[in-house]
């Protein structure tokens, strides 16, 4: 499909305070209106080319997505916040060069871009109904009107909605009450992209630098100073324990040396009786013992008669 912006050669944009592009400038200032004109950056793009692979399982056209944006390169730096931008023909899905994207919005109803957005609801809409089984089939207009609605409060408070924000809501949408496993894992690796895409790149002096700062150890002191304490704590829990053990093991001690004794006690009574026999215990009243007696001493023997003459 050819482009009906062909006379647009370059643009300047900027880095809007809510960290993305606006465009500033374009070569083509008779057609096209800068005022509250988006253009998505490279990481954007490929962020929306990752949410579109799912759809095309239900009907997604790629060539659709090519017609819809302007691809555009960096060119050159064109002051403080600014970038000047030159226009390529490269393929968003095929190419490895950090492209951004115009979209084309010459016809806002019936051009490339409105026809995108149309079709990615449909896409959208069938993969939703064949993901949950709703009481009744979600509809296109359904969708729209929703997402209709969010963009509508935007415009009275004033806000300027991005191309990235307007397309991401088509993709990202899931029904009041329903949720995707896909869609939490997309969010939270979406987050931790952006997070890291976010963080300056910084010099070798400026990390020496850094890593001299005693201001930045704080959390590594606490962390020393919690884990000393941990260990004092469980330190003195084991010293408890161990008293507990010895005061113990003290009193088996005792109770053993308690029993020894009695051993020992019981054992000098059973020698003493293999020694001597302990004297009977006296009775009541004690038997009077008969006196021996005296042997009879014996008799004179007779004088000898006289003999007769």
């Amino acid at each position: 499909m050819a482009k009906s912006s062909a006379t647009l050669d370059w643009c300047i944009v900027r880095l809007g305070d809510d960290h993305n592009w606006w465009v500033n400038e374009v070569s083509d200032s008779v057609r096209w209106d800068v005022d509250g004109l988006s253009i998505i950056d490279p990481r954007q793009m490929a962020h929306l080319i990752e949410l579109v692979e799912p759809l095309r399982d239900y009907g997604f056209d790629q060539d659709l997505m090519e017609a819809a944006f302007i691809p555009f390169r960096i060119e050159k730096e064109a002051g403080e916040q600014l970038v000047r931008l030159k226009r390529v023909k490269d393929s968003f899905f095929e190419s490895d060069e950090k492209l951004f994207a115009l979209a084309d919005v010459l016809d806002e109803e019936n051009g490339p871009y409105a026809d995108l957005l149309d079709h990615l609801t449909r896409c959208r809409v069938k993969m939703l109904n064949d993901i949950f089984n709703f009481e009744s089939k979600l509809t296109v207009d359904e969708v729209e009107d929703e997402i209709r609605e969010d963009q509508n409060t935007s415009f009275i408070e004033g806000k300027a909605i991005h191309t990235f924000d307007e397309v991401s809501a088509i993709l990202d949408y899931v029904p009041a009450g329903w949720e995707t496993e896909e869609g939490e894992e997309r969010a939270s690796k979406s987050d931790e992209d952006i997070d890291d895409a976010d963080l300056p790149e910084l010099d070798e002096e400026d990390e020496k630098s850094l890593a001299g700062d005693a201001t930045l150890k704080w959390d590594e002191d606490d962390e020393a100073t919690d884990d000393d304490d941990d260990k004092k704590k469980s330190g003195a829990d084991d010293d408890d324990e161990d008293e507990d053990e010895d005061e113990d093991d003290e009193d088996d001690e005792d109770e053993d040396e308690d029993d020894e004794d009695g051993d020992d006690d019981d054992k000098p009574k059973a020698k003493s009786k293999s020694k001597a026999k302990p004297a009977p215990k006296p009775t009541s009243k004690p038997k009077a013992t008969a006196k021996p007696t005296p042997k009879p001493k014996a008799a004179a023997k007779p004088a000898p008669k006289p003999k007769k003459r």
